[in-house]
């Protein structure tokens, strides 16, 4: 019993990390506005998200957390906050090809909407 508690809670925390890890793709551009050092960690993060999105690839995390999860005895989710709040950020419903290229364009957008904030402010700084 106290096994599966172990590997549930481990499905949790893969599936938070993954949602941050989603997060500093998205807005981590913002965070190197500030912490210029940061941009060496997020490009690559930024690069791998949308090769993600565009090549169609599971990320590693969603069967090492289906993984935890089937080792807990709980199926692939089980009905907690985690799969309730987060869950449908990670793994929408209708999840279409056209969507994940939106969503590919939209990283880039931003990104390179935060990187033109931090380059012109280099130039006028």
């Amino acid at each position: 019993m106290a096994d599966h508690l172990i590997y549930r809670i481990l499905a949790d925390a893969v599936m938070i990390i993954h949602l941050a890890f989603i997060v500093f793709v998205m807005l981590g551009g913002a965070l190197a506005v500030f912490f210029p050092k940061v941009v060496w960690m997020h490009l690559p993060c930024v690069i791998w998200g949308i090769v993600v999105e565009l090549g169609g690839i599971v990320c590693p995390l969603t069967p090492l957390e289906n993984m935890f999860r089937s080792m807990a005895g709980s199926g692939r989710y089980s009905g907690d906050f985690v799969t309730h709040f987060i869950e449908p950020v990670i793994y929408p419903e209708g999840l279409t090809r056209e969507i994940q290229v939106t969503l590919a364009a939209l990283v880039f957008l931003v990104n390179a909407c935060f990187y033109g904030w931090m380059a012109s402010r280099r130039k006028v700084g």
